[in-house]
């Protein structure tokens, strides 16, 4: 098979981990006699700094015309700590969700048997954790209106959803669901928001689609409880783009490093696959960044594309880095800790 692969190693690690990535992919390609051309784009700070823009046209090109994106990391603490600046790496992010329609984040939260100890979570909690968090990634409090008034001292932002954008993101879900245990959680805020009760309203008309699917409705405070007390207790979860953000990053401590986990953005046409862990600037150029989650972005690219055995071959060498303990410092509990560049030829021979 051919694959067109669009590049986006963006800042901070994020070109160090999509390295690896890269490696691992190719030594998948070659043993399963594959073509993946690679197709490197600017975006982020990055891209500012090249051309004054964190996602140019042309990189939108090279993404829309791909077959999938694989995306490292985007944010650089030069314009964390301006509020003045008026061009922001993270614009680039939500203007590639928006133009490239990557309505659905999905993020997996699993454990691993070999580092079931490095969770702060307790052993018997957090044991067979297996679920996934499906948030709307292109409509909500991100993309409403906002702004300022009475002389700046009053600031706003407006939490806007139409059915269809909830109606897109809930059919995947239940589509999770119907491949999984056919439970489905629907997060929302809907004893206060006007928006939440349009999820519930939204949701609820869409059962009856699904009538092999069990659907509660639970509250984002007390999920964000419940998640931790009890991760077992879910299995797919869907809920609005705000709400998504801060859940998904709660739950990537169940698996005791947000190194370790993966994601995807789904849209119409093409879909995006990245790491959850930010470009992480202190550790960027050190060769020391933990690589494991965007080459396990790449398994979920090939699931994606139907590309079972060569995902299963990734998720293969990936378990056995983590059981031999030939893994970078985030993991190595003091022990002896490897550089990013060597996990990815460890993966990559291992293949």
């Amino acid at each position: 098979m051919k694959l067109n692969i669009a590049l986006l190693a963006g800042d901070g690690i994020g070109p160090e981990v999509i390295d690896q990535a890269v490696k691992v992919c190719d030594a998948v390609a070659k043993k399963y006699d594959h073509n993946i051309i690679w197709k490197p784009a600017l975006t982020g700070a990055a891209a500012i700094d090249a051309v004054g823009e964190p996602y140019p046209d042309e990189t939108h090109e090279i993404c829309a015309n791909a077959d999938a994106v694989l995306f490292g990391a985007i944010g650089h603490p030069r314009f964390d700590n301006d509020p003045s600046a008026k061009v922001r790496p993270e614009q680039g992010l939500l203007k590639m969700r928006q133009k490239l329609g990557l309505f659905a984040n999905v993020r997996p939260t699993f454990t691993f048997p070999s580092l079931i100890d490095k969770s702060p979570l307790k052993k018997d909690r957090i044991e067979g954790t297996d679920l996934i968090i499906l948030r709307e990634l292109t409509g909500g409090i991100y993309f409403g209106e906002r702004g300022r008034k009475d002389d700046g001292n009053t600031a706003f932002d407006t939490m806007t959803y139409q059915r269809f954008e909830i109606e897109r993101l809930a059919k995947k879900g239940f589509e999770f669901a119907m491949k999984r245990s056919k439970k489905l959680c629907c997060v929302d805020k809907a004893n206060v928001l006007e928006s939440s009760r349009l999820w519930r309203e939204t949701v609820q008309a869409m059962e009856k689609d699904y009538p092999e699917v069990e659907v509660s409705y639970e509250f984002i405070d007390a999920v964000a409880m419940r998640l931790i007390q009890w991760p077992k207790g879910y299995d797919v979860i869907i809920t609005a783009n705000l709400f998504g953000d801060i859940l998904t990053d709660e739950a990537s401590v169940i698996a005791g490093s947000m190194g370790l986990m993966p994601s995807s953005s789904v849209g119409s046409k093409v879909s995006l696959y990245e790491p959850i862990h930010g470009s992480y600037p202190q550790a960027a150029g050190k060769d020391i960044a933990n690589p494991l989650a965007t080459v396990l972005s790449a398994v979920m690219l090939f699931e994606d594309m139907n590309m079972t055995e060569e995902a299963e071959e990734i998720r293969r060498v990936v378990n056995k880095s983590l059981a031999e303990g030939y893994v970078t410092e985030d993991l190595a509990d003091g022990g002896k800790s490897y550089k990013t560049s060597e996990v990815g030829d460890w993966l990559a021979n291992n293949i």
